[in-house]
């Protein structure tokens, strides 16, 4: 595969809507391994992935919903605006192909939290330009329920120094946004010279 790297980097775009099929674990596999050549500090490679498709994508979404409910964003209630809210976010949800759980164990050390957290959005950015470079898309999400206490332990993740760091939303893009442009940089750009 020949890519320009600056025209995937250009043309990179989050995708919110995606097509049914899952996409090829060895495409996944690929995608990851070369998000894996972020720059990390001391060479922790501190990411971990889960990739929830299929059963344990229903799994998932499952703990989500509970989830939600837990921290108050939808009533604790079998009113039918709750029932349809359910649905609908359930509907949501399960049509997204994958969602990979980016997570890594917490640093006690600031300084060591901040560098690992950077690696890993690195990772991230990586992961979204080659899955680009593939034809697949991707939505880096910071959803709530990853600040829900509870959520970690729910999916089997019970060490508490277990951070959730992302949610990667993947899978085919059903629409491609038009791009929005930058800001010139040179509106963000000063160059020190004494």
């Amino acid at each position: 595969m020949s890519v320009d790297i600056l025209d995937v980097i250009r043309n990179r775009r989050s995708i919110h809507s995606f097509k049914g099929e899952e996409v090829e674990q060895e495409v996944l596999e690929a995608i990851f391994e070369h998000a894996s050549w972020a720059p990390t500090h001391y060479m922790k490679e501190a990411w971990n992935i889960k990739v929830y498709q299929g059963a344990g994508k229903e799994r998932l979404v499952d703990e989500i919903l509970e989830s939600y409910q837990r921290i108050g964003m939808i009533p604790q209630n079998k009113e039918m605006k709750t029932m349809k809210m359910m649905q609908s976010m359930r509907q949501f949800l399960t049509h997204i192909p994958h969602h990979a759980l980016i997570y890594f164990h917490k640093e006690e050390d600031p300084i060591r939290y901040e560098e690992e957290y950077a690696s890993i959005c690195a990772f991230i950015q990586n992961a979204q330009l080659a899955a680009w470079a593939y034809g697949v898309g991707m939505l880096w999400t910071i959803t709530p329920y990853m600040h829900d206490p509870e959520f970690p332990a729910s999916l089997g993740l019970q060490d508490e120094t277990i951070k959730i760091a992302a949610v990667l939303q993947i899978g085919y893009p059903e629409k491609t946004p038009i791009s929005k442009g930058r800001t010139p940089i040179q509106h963000k750009l000063d160059f020190i010279v004494k």
